[in-house]
């Protein structure tokens, strides 16, 4: 059973005001795929997708999951491998693979998200290695900088100090966490070393410049001046030596393999990024184009929206205002190496959005709904796009969300093909068991579903009555039914006058034409 949280990072007036969302799957029960294989993913809140030589990999709240079918089959590294603990970023390079790893923890009577790491795997997932949350010592209080010895806020704690992203350059692995900034670690992560931006107030540093400003995330003790590019969040490496970093105050570009770089922010241009909280950041390889989900921080002017630039930085076209842009994918035609065009998709808090024309005119997503079971994704907050070139040239656009994986193999046309719905749940063991997930749930961010399955042809009901068994909702009646199949019913945590039920134990009845009922318990939590 799960709950959605939204995780909010809050900085106050001091620092500027900044917010950000990361959405995540809570589990409350044993109902948690913990196999090492399965049809579906470990989970169906999945953050990030990486598609790397035919082999995909999902970040999800319970752990790790890798196809190398196209999607038809899931190795799933979930409890026996990560425990309790949810993956938000997952990286490949020279046979290695990378996952970092989080979880919450009540702090001080508030949720608070926990950093807890890396691990990797060498020989595909077989055994692991622990990489713990890279720290400070308390006495890790300057940094030297060319010429320059810089203060530096020691960040000791893993609270609120996670890994949003993961790149490779040459024999190095680079990382960027909220309160962590920017690292790099040479020696497999045994050693991480801090890697320095620019301040708020410059827009280039080199070490040939004579500096003095502090290195800090936010401010702390001793007088520490806190800067918002210093908050990192997204980061790409194009080759080994030019890198580009997404933070809270723009996006940082190094062409010398990370030593000197240069600021791009919404005020520091004629044609600038849309807003200075850049939560992500791909490259388009048709054209060699820059990608960045450019949200809104703290000015006035900022809006949320894609901000994509031909030129490596030097100007910025805006599309997609108003969306909260969560990743991309493209999708390429022609010979790899030599492509003639490509399609580009943005996942967003509203939907999954499509353009065939560089960013002029995008199509969102139709719904969402498997071609063989009629199970639909019940969401239009989209967490990741990623695609995916068969054998056979056909494209398997893969789209994740808060509520399930969603695959259509694509041939030709636009947005038209065969869908697949993948929504992670245990296998009932017999037709007289039946369960519901998420579960608590809220109504505010996420349905229900009541799972079950029939031993024959039968006209279903499913009612749920509230705890003294009077009658919420008929949420479908004398629905007809096959036999020998598993079933997914949805319930909205709506009465039947539509308005969201209160929070409580509700239960549910499941009636199958003259058998026996099935009971049932959700719990709904707003």
């Amino acid at each position: 059973m799960k709950k959605l949280f939204a995780i909010y990072f809050i900085l106050f007036v001091t620092t500027g005001l900044i917010a950000q969302q990361i959405p995540s799957d809570y589990n409350f029960s044993t109902k948690r795929l913990s196999k090492t294989s399965d049809q579906t993913p470990v989970s169906n809140t999945i953050e990030r997708i990486l598609i790397k030589d035919n082999m995909i990999f999902l970040a999800t709240s319970n752990g790790l999951s890798k196809s190398t079918d196209n999607g038809e089959n899931w190795t799933n590294y979930g409890s026996t491998v990560f425990g309790t603990e949810s993956v938000s970023s997952v990286g490949y390079n020279d046979g290695i693979i990378w996952a970092a790893t989080w979880h919450m923890e009540n702090l001080l009577g508030s949720n608070t998200p926990v950093g807890t790491g890396l691990r990797y795997s060498s020989d595909s997932g077989s055994t692991w290695n622990e990489i713990p949350q890279p720290v400070d010592n308390p006495g890790d209080s300057t940094i030297t900088y060319g010429a320059n010895k810089l203060r530096a806020l020691p960040v000791t704690a893993v609270a609120q100090n996670f890994i949003y992203d993961i790149a490779f350059t040459k024999n190095t692995i680079w990382i960027v966490a909220f309160s962590g900034g920017c690292r790099k670690s040479t020696d497999m992560g045994k050693t991480w070393q801090r890697v320095v931006l620019p301040p708020d107030n410059l827009n280039s540093i080199k070490p040939a410049d004579k500096l003095s400003f502090d290195l800090a995330p936010s401010s702390g003790k001793l007088g520490y001046t806190g800067n918002l590019n210093h908050r990192a969040f997204s980061i790409l490496a194009v080759d080994d030596n030019t890198i580009y970093v997404g933070t809270a105050g723009g996006i940082n570009k190094s062409t010398d393999g990370g030593i000197s770089w240069v600021k791009f922010s919404h005020t520091n241009q004629t044609k600038p990024i849309s807003g200075n909280f850049v939560l992500a950041l791909e490259k388009n390889d048709f054209d060699n184009s820059i990608w960045a989900g450019t949200w809104k921080a703290e000015g006035q002017s900022e809006f949320w929206g894609v901000s994509v630039t031909n030129d490596g930085g030097q100007s910025w076209e805006n599309y997609l205002s108003g969306e909260k842009v969560h990743d991309f994918g493209f999708k390429y035609f022609g010979v790899s190496g030599n492509y003639s065009d490509a399609d580009i998709f943005a996942a967003t808090e509203s939907g999954v959005y499509r353009s065939s024309n560089n960013g002029a005119t995008w199509i969102a997503a139709p719904e969402i709904k498997d071609d063989n079971t009629n199970i639909s994704i019940n969401t239009k907050h989209f967490l990741a796009v990623k695609v995916n070139r068969r054998s056979n040239n056909s494209s398997d656009i893969f789209l994740a969300s808060n509520d399930g994986l969603a695959r259509l193999n694509e041939t030709t046309g636009f947005w038209t093909g065969k869908w697949k719905v993948f929504i992670a749940a245990e296998k009932l063991a017999s037709t007289s068991e039946t369960f519901a997930f998420p579960n608590p749930f809220s109504p505010n961010s996420e349905q229900v579903r009541i799972k079950y399955s029939t031993s024959e042809s039968a006209n279903v009901t499913i009612r749920i009555l509230d705890f003294g068994m009077n009658l919420v909702r008929t949420v479908i009646q004398n629905a007809p039914r096959i036999p020998n199949s598993e079933q997914l019913d949805l319930w909205d945590g709506r009465d039947e006058s539509g308005k969201i039920v209160p929070n409580g134990v509700y239960f549910y009845r499941i009636d199958l034409g003259s058998g026996t009922p099935l009971f049932g318990k959700i719990m709904v939590i707003m």
